[in-house]
């Protein structure tokens, strides 16, 4: 019965692929394999895996552009300052209305931007609305960033945790059910053991062999789900675009 689920999980798997490439008639016949390659012999550590995951992901370059568009239809082309998105998150960026309609700004000093986010300021009380909802915007950015960082942790550290849990599998447990099963069988052979004492014996390892799988599954998942937070198309990276976006539109719509 599990060997049987297994075969629909794959055929299943594989047209949900199918669908996903956007292949139809004679292109649907390729080839899959029917297990999943070795584990690697080690895997290294990514540097600095947020300053990468920011310089490359798509959601972020694509939000970055909405917001430079929303500048552009606002009117806003005086760029008074540049902060990084720890620092609007943080609350570093501050800014509040003075008496007689005058804004004061207190900006404090940066020493290096991983992802800049440039600030435009007209000075005209009239412009105030569009800067509001520039500023919004630029917070919504922002967010998305600093979430950026924290999928790239996640995904680093997940890779890392799943490579040793299948290797522990690999080396230790399977080998050990191995030998279990082994001695069972000569027990068994020696009078010394009943049936049922082999069958469980026999299950355990197979159920071990079972969960090596799994441990190995989710190894390469968590591999992909690194490229994935490095590079975009992981869970929920394109929300934080398009909320912008949203945003940005709604944004010049009201003004």
């Amino acid at each position: 019965g599990q060997l049987a689920k297994a075969r629909l999980d794959a055929t299943t798997a594989k047209e949900e692929l199918t669908r996903l490439m956007g292949l139809w008639g004679a292109d649907v016949n390729y080839y899959v394999p029917d297990a999943l390659p070795g584990l690697p012999r080690s895997v290294g550590g990514v540097a600095n895996v947020e300053a990468k995951a920011l310089r490359n992901r798509v959601d972020l370059r694509v939000a970055k552009l909405g917001l430079e568009a929303q500048a552009k239809a606002f009117g806003l082309t005086d760029q008074t300052r540049i902060v990084s998105d720890l620092e609007i998150v943080a609350g570093a960026e501050l800014e509040r209305e003075a008496t007689g309609g005058d804004i004061e700004k207190d900006i404090l000093p940066q020493v290096e931007l991983e992802f800049a986010i440039p600030i435009y300021d007209s000075g005209k009380a009239r412009m105030r609305k569009a800067e509001l909802s520039y500023l919004q915007a630029a917070n919504v950015l922002a967010e998305r960033a600093v979430n950026v960082r924290s999928e790239a942790r996640g995904a680093e550290r997940a890779y890392h945790a799943s490579y040793k849990i299948a290797r522990h599998y690999r080396d230790v447990l399977v080998p050990l059910r191995k030998t279990v099963e082994n001695e069972a069988l000569l027990s068994y052979n020696g009078m010394i053991t009943n049936t049922f004492e082999l069958l469980t014996d026999v299950r355990e390892k197979l159920g071990a062999e079972l969960e090596a799988a799994d441990a190995k599954r989710a190894f390469f998942m968590a591999q992909a789900d690194l490229t994935a937070a490095i590079y975009g198309g992981g869970a929920g990276s394109g929300g934080g675009g398009s909320e912008g976006a949203t945003l940005a539109a709604g944004g010049g719509a009201g003004h």
